[in-house]
């Protein structure tokens, strides 16, 4: 349980350890970008306010004479924070300021200078101006206390909101996929309790069309299919045991007479008999691994062009005997695309099944209709019900259960044509046939 809680809660941290980094990412860049943005305006506010003194004053000096008076610091409501201004001739010596300063702004163009006694860094802007032959030098600067001050101002909150909001974040997140995850437990939870004899157990589905309840939906039919293929393979070995015990039990029955009763059997009748079931076991066994090779998807092992007339036609002389007449007339050209071998299969369940349950007659044709091959088989004996066209192609299914027995069927035949012709992308169908019996057609896509 502690391993399971720890793994569940390591999904929860780091995904709430992502969301915290990337949002505290974000909120770093964003509130450093932030003060850049701000104190850059602020700077350029200050910058401006320096500018203007200094065109000011060189349109003075220009206009005929030097600045006699200036108001005191704070004074001119027109410019922003603290403006000084100095006037300096060729030599470098100061000739007008706006106040007592320890020396001339030491900046050329603008630039930032710390003055003699000040806290705060002053932009500076300076500009040569000549007037009646005399050379100066205007510069002015513009405290940057305020953008420090303003700037001071906004880390503060800042640096103490990014906390509060990383917090808020995580909380958030742990709570969301908190309840995102609770589903995925309980789903865990029952899977954990889902062995082999209880498949008929299901996981909960949230009432949620998201990806969780699509896993959920696809995790059931998943036990579906597992529930439905254990169900037909315990009836599959059921069914098996059932008909390998009738051979066994025959040739055990001939062989226990044999020798409690030596002359009570006819000479030889103890290997006709042997030879007879062992022959029945074989052909069951053979067709229970074809089966299980179809459940595997193995079915088709090759594929090549196969001409069905052919193998009809082979399968119609094989069985023609006195009392049974094979028509053939309707067999016509048909080549499909496929494994020889299952195809020869297919077409042989067909023909024995239908000889089996013929009174004297059946009837083979193929022909092709567009991209199909369709291949029929028809007797004229007691035709299929209906209510059991579908059930034949079950496997150990016989309609007439003496009478198959009696014949050699094992109640395969059909299941292992349905096999086949599945594989092979065809259909088979049981409806009534001419002569009066069943008929079975069998459409396959052309090669």
């Amino acid at each position: 349980m502690a391993d399971r809680r720890g793994s569940r809660a390591s999904v929860r941290m780091r995904t709430t350890a992502v969301a915290v980094v990337v949002v505290g990412i974000a909120l770093l860049a964003g509130g450093v970008t932030l003060v850049a943005l701000v104190r850059h305006s602020l700077r350029d506010a200050a910058e401006s306010a320096a500018e203007g003194r200094v065109a000011a004053l060189a349109a003075q000096i220009e206009a005929g004479g030097l600045p006699v008076a200036e108001p005191a610091d704070g004074e001119d409501d027109d410019e922003p924070g603290d403006v000084v201004w100095q006037v300096t001739d060729a030599g470098g010596a100061v000739v007008r300021s706006s106040r007592p300063l320890a020396g001339p702004l030491p900046v050329r163009g603008t630039g930032e200078a710390r003055l003699a006694g000040a806290d705060h860094l002053y932009v500076v802007v300076a500009e040569d101006v000549t007037a009646g032959g005399r050379a100066y030098r205007v510069a002015a600067g513009a405290s940057l206390e305020e953008v420090d001050a303003s700037s001071a101002a906004l880390v503060t909150p800042l640096a103490a909101g990014l906390p509060l909001v990383l917090l808020l974040v995580g909380a958030t997140t742990w709570t969301v996929v908190g309840r995102a995850l609770a589903p995925v437990e309980r789903i865990r939870r029952e899977v954990e309790e889902i062995t082999g004899d209880r498949l008929d157990r299901r996981v909960p589905e949230p009432p949620s069309r998201d990806e969780i309840g699509r896993m959920a939906r696809t995790m059931n039919g998943m036990l579906g299919r597992l529930q439905a293929a254990r169900d037909r393979q315990r009836q599959f070995v059921a069914d098996a045991s059932h008909e390998l015990r009738s051979p066994l039990a025959g040739i055990r029955q001939a062989a226990e007479v044999a020798h409690a009763h030596p002359r009570a059997m006819p000479e030889g009748k103890l290997a006709e008999t042997v030879l007879e079931e062992s022959a029945r076991m074989q052909r069951l066994v053979e067709q229970m691994l074809l089966l299980t090779r179809a459940d595997e998807g193995a079915a088709v092992r090759v594929r090549r062009d196969v001409d069905v007339d052919d193998l009809a036609l082979a399968e119609a002389r094989r069985v023609t005997r006195p009392g049974l007449t094979v028509g053939t007339s309707g067999i016509g050209g048909g080549r499909v695309s496929g494994d020889p071998a299952a195809l020869a299969q297919v077409v042989r369940n067909l023909v024995d099944n239908a000889a089996r349950h013929a009174d004297s007659r059946i009837a083979v044709a193929v022909r092709r209709t567009g991209g199909t091959v369709e291949l029929t088989v028809e007797d004229d004996g007691a035709g299929i019900p209906p209510e059991h066209r579908e059930q034949v192609f079950d496997r150990f299914v016989r309609l007439d259960e003496a009478r198959a027995r009696d014949a050699g069927g094992s109640g395969l035949g059909l299941a292992i044509v349905r096999e086949i012709v599945a594989a092979h992308g065809g259909t088979v169908a049981v409806s009534d046939a001419e002569l009066g019996g069943a008929r079975l057609t069998v459409r396959l896509p052309g090669g």
